[in-house]
């Protein structure tokens, strides 16, 4: 924060508080900047969006037979990339796939939900095909499909019927090409003009608003409250978020935000040495991420803490898979157990779990540097390059070299290149300091037979142990900061314009004054007319647009 930043926001508290006879924190005495807004996005739907919408329109027993490809991460999130990536024709051929194993699913013969199913087979039934078709289309599309849409659907359905002799079969494949349609698989803002202002619509604010509160397409209450006018007013949105703040499915979202914040879609290529890690098999690699999600939710969520807290947290959920790695005893024979650790003990806070120490290494080793990168970009939103493309690591790699036996033998010993020194400086202290968690997690205090020395300084803040480490990760000023500007970029998946960064500013501020807790954060981002807006230096998005075009079947 530069100076005169911080004079501002020093005159703007100062100011507040004597207006307020008091300086009492109160989010809700600050004032939100005026929008600036970004451009209009067309977004494809993550995986775990997709899945989302799918089960929550079909049902959960809805089958999802497809392969996804893995999705472009920008400014440190997949959420910023789908508005950057296309549909490639694998993609589209896995989306027709899944499309027609779905079709059969509801359009099963024992399916006693099958639509239509008192309508004759030998017949068209128009008034059923189109009933079905325009309600099933609305919950995928997020809005009413037009009449040249709904005829489209419609003559889909009559001309399979013609080949097919069957009604139902002929419906069905006009569900198949619902399913396939690029208002399905993409998410398309939408503007209107309100007094001579362009703005998003209502289904494209029900949108935002559905997929960041709950990862999942807008339900029929939140696009009735579009329909309705809802929407266009501070009230009307108002109800909507606190009805889905209280939801459940806010679980999910919130699991999804730290699911791409952490990079556990990187678990799919993940690979370790059995031979070196015999305990770290199929039940691990998943329990693993589950035990991080589960105590993310339990703290921000159930117990409503402070999200600086979440570094050196204590308490946990193991099973019997995860107890050899902890080396912990796991009472329940199956399901999850709430564990405490000692005070003294090593493992605090979620940069201590096994998903985030086994992610971040060598299929058969530790690795500082992977490590102290990641604590970096993903905690801090601190920005590490790529090392030079001729850097030698033969010396940083020799594990078994006896003349350097711990790797911050051996990275002192690498550091000495120019070229490296800069990164190491602000990687090793932090990766380091998680040395003495081997490549997945287990506890140690020698290699090669030699005391790991953690001890280090994390930006001014000196540390011995690991549980010191754990407090001065956070205490760092620039942890919740990362969160709440990660969060936004998040929410209206795109980086932010120059022009938001007095918004950010107020969002850090209102963070602060929330006691850090997220979903007060979330309430914010969701109210505020900043999450709305657009820059209006853009024409209106059409079927031209070439991401667009692209996935038209």
């Amino acid at each position: 924060m530069t100076a005169n930043k911080f004079m501002r926001l020093f005159i703007v508290s100062i100011t507040i508080c004597i207006s307020l006879l008091g300086c009492e924190r109160d989010a809700s005495s600050l004032r939100e900047p005026a929008a600036a807004g970004g451009p209009l996005l067309v977004r494809a739907l993550t995986e775990s969006q997709y899945r989302a919408s799918v089960h929550s329109i079909f049902g959960e027993d809805a089958p999802i037979a497809m392969r996804f490809e893995p999705g472009l991460r920008s400014e440190g999130l997949l959420a910023v990339g789908t508005s950057e990536v296309g549909l490639s024709p694998f993609s589209l051929e896995q989306y027709n796939q899944a499309a027609i194993a779905l079709s059969d699913f509801v359009f099963n013969p024992d399916n006693p939900n099958q639509p239509c199913l008192d309508s004759a087979a030998d017949q068209f039934d128009q008034t059923c095909a189109q009933h079905y078709l325009s309600t099933t289309g609305l919950r995928l599309f997020r809005r009413p499909l037009s009449e040249a849409q709904l005829n489209l659907y419609l003559e889909i359905a009559k001309q399979n019927f013609s080949l097919l002799g069957d009604f139902h079969t002929g419906l069905k494949y006009g569900l198949v090409g619902l399913l396939t349609a690029p208002n399905f698989l993409l998410r398309i803002e939408q503007t209107e003009i309100v007094d001579g202002v362009e703005v998003l619509d209502a289904y494209s604010r029900a949108e935002r608003l559905a997929f960041f509160l709950t990862n999942t397409s807008p339900d029929e209450t939140l696009l009735t409250a579009a329909a309705n006018g809802q929407l266009s007013h501070v009230e009307g949105r108002r109800q909507q978020v606190e009805r889905l703040l209280a939801s459940d499915t806010l679980t999910l979202a919130v699991e999804d935000f730290f699911t791409d914040m952490l990079r556990f879609d990187r678990f799919r290529d993940i690979s370790k040495d059995s031979g070196i890690y015999p305990a770290f098999n199929a039940d691990v690699l998943q329990d693993a991420q589950q035990q991080t999600l589960l105590d993310i939710v339990q703290h921000l969520l159930v117990d409503e803490g402070d999200y600086r807290q979440l570094f050196n947290l204590k308490q946990t959920h193991l099973t019997r898979a995860l107890g050899p790695i902890y080396r912990v005893p796991v009472p329940n024979r199956k399901g999850w157990s709430e564990v405490s650790f000692p005070s003294d003990s090593a493992y605090a806070g979620i940069q201590s779990h096994a998903s985030f120490l086994a992610l971040h290494s060598h299929p058969g080793s530790s690795s500082p540097t992977l490590r102290g990168k990641a604590i970096r970009e993903v905690f801090l939103c601190q920005e590490v390059p790529d090392p030079p493309a001729d850097v030698d690591f033969t010396l940083a790699e020799e594990t078994n070299n006896h003349a350097m036996p711990t790797a911050k033998d051996r990275l002192i010993a690498h550091n000495n290149e120019p070229s490296c020194a800069g990164c190491h400086k602000i990687m090793d202290p932090p990766g380091l300091a998680l040395e003495q968690f081997d490549g997945v997690g287990k506890f140690r205090v020698l290699e090669n037979n030699t005391p790991i020395d953690v001890a280090g300084n994390l930006d001014g803040q000196a540390f011995e142990t690991v549980p010191q480490f754990a407090q001065a990760l956070s205490n760092h000023r620039e942890i919740p900061r990362c969160l709440a500007e990660r969060l936004y970029r998040y929410s209206v998946g795109r980086d932010v314009t120059w022009h938001e960064r007095a918004f950010l500013d107020y969002l850090n501020q209102v963070f602060v004054d929330v006691d850090y807790r997220l979903k007060p954060l979330m309430r914010t981002i969701a109210l505020s007319d900043s999450f709305y807006a657009i820059d209006g230096n853009h024409s209106q998005l059409s079927d031209t647009h070439p991401k667009i075009a692209e996935a038209k079947p």
